[in-house]
């Protein structure tokens, strides 16, 4: 799993190297609640150059029990209407009692793609692994205003299994 880690984030860091201008914004802070199983999260991003951002995220269900994972991520322009991005976090969870309640450190290394339908509507759709899990997300996102947007996803983060989720997103 190491050895995929680190290949995964060299050929990141070399592919965000020739990517110029973005289609997206990737400085936001998000809120969301999802259903099957409950569940409650937050997520901040924010670029630190052109094309690269540090993510933060917590997730829970309230039940003693947390997701935290924070790491680095790229992203870079296909075309003036998509952008491929990816991840490369390292999770803190605390599985909850009925689960065991032990805590654990995974690594999650993902990519994903972001896509413009119209001037308002985006599709995102991500692919990854999460230790011995899959991750995979996919999902519409309505953006109201340059600040605000909301979305639909489905989406299974290798821990609480498939679920449908909410979000709200501030865009700073």
């Amino acid at each position: 799993m190491k050895q995929i880690i680190l290949a995964s984030a060299l050929a990141l860091a070399g592919f965000s190297l020739s990517a110029q201008a973005n289609n997206f914004n990737y400085n936001y802070f998000e809120v969301r609640t999802a259903i099957g199983p409950e569940m409650t999260g937050a997520e901040f991003s924010t670029l630190f150059t052109e094309n690269s951002h540090l993510i933060l995220r917590a997730d829970t269900q309230f039940d003693k029990d947390y997701d935290i994972a924070g790491g680095i991520g790229f992203n870079g322009p296909i075309n003036q209407f998509a952008d491929v991005y990816g991840q490369l976090l390292i999770h803190q969870v605390k599985y909850t009692e009925e689960s065991g309640g032990e805590s654990n450190t995974q690594a999650e290394v993902n990519i994903g793609l972001r896509v413009w339908l119209t001037e308002q509507v985006e599709v995102t759709g991500r692919l990854g692994r999460n230790d011995d899990s899959s991750v995979v997300h996919a999902g519409v996102r309505f953006h109201s205003t340059q600040q605000l947007s909301l979305s639909a996803e489905t989406r299974n983060n290798g821990l609480y299994g498939p679920q449908v989720t909410m979000s709200v997103r501030f865009q700073y």
